[in-house]
């Protein structure tokens, strides 16, 4: 349990910065940790505020979503985090904001498309819409998986931002360069021509 209990912590900082950032407000948005040698997640409760949440509440549960250590149920969005785990073994971590310059875009259902250099490194390039599935749902997560190919981030259609990493830090930090694109995008959009970088430059990055 030594090593749940330090992603626990590390659940517990992590949310606290994110709820002081913006990504998160209230009890919205939700994170989580897997941890490959007992092939359990570190999750997230559900309505739980975030400014008042301690490390205990922080819950733990299978993939088939058994609480296994816990006081609380946890996130309502679990079954989303679950089905990523148990499709792409490259990613440890699962970060769901509800962050609002991101979110507008998945309200329009709008991707946000390459406009600055460092969206290729640390998003993959454009952050693509997922189709919408209702809250909750194993299907959102379905859904996130099919734009998620060679990409570090998305949105969900009238929902929010989903970022994946090895780490509960990569997934953070490209929770934040969603919602940074998004913000930029949006001023961008008002300001007049969005010039987007070519595919050709895009192309040099990745080699």
């Amino acid at each position: 349990m030594e090593n749940l209990d330090v992603l626990k912590e590390q659940i517990l900082e992590t949310s606290i910065y994110s709820y002081n950032q913006g990504l998160f407000a209230g009890t919205s948005g939700n994170l989580s940790a897997f941890d490959k040698e007992s092939k359990l997640v570190v999750i997230t409760p559900t309505s739980i505020r975030y400014d008042k949440m301690k490390a205990d509440d922080i819950v733990v549960i299978d993939l088939e979503g058994k609480l296994v250590d816990g006081k609380h149920e946890p996130s309502s969005e679990w079954q989303m985090h679950c089905e990523i785990y148990k499709s792409r073994n490259d990613v440890f971590s699962v970060f769901h904001t509800h962050s609002p310059y991101a979110t507008a875009f998945a309200v329009n259902r709008r991707p946000i498309p390459l406009i600055l250099i460092e969206m290729v490194p640390f998003l993959g390039g454009e952050v693509p819409v997922a189709k919408f599935a209702l809250p909750g749902t194993k299907k959102m997560g379905i859904e996130a998986l099919k734009v998620l190919d060679r990409k570090f981030g998305c949105l969900l259609s009238n929902h929010g931002v989903l970022a994946i990493g090895k780490t509960i830090d990569e997934s953070h930090i490209r929770a934040e360069y969603v919602e940074d694109a998004a913000k930029i995008f949006h001023y961008a959009l008002n300001g007049g021509v969005v010039n987007i970088i070519s595919k050709d430059i895009e192309e040099q990055m990745m080699k």
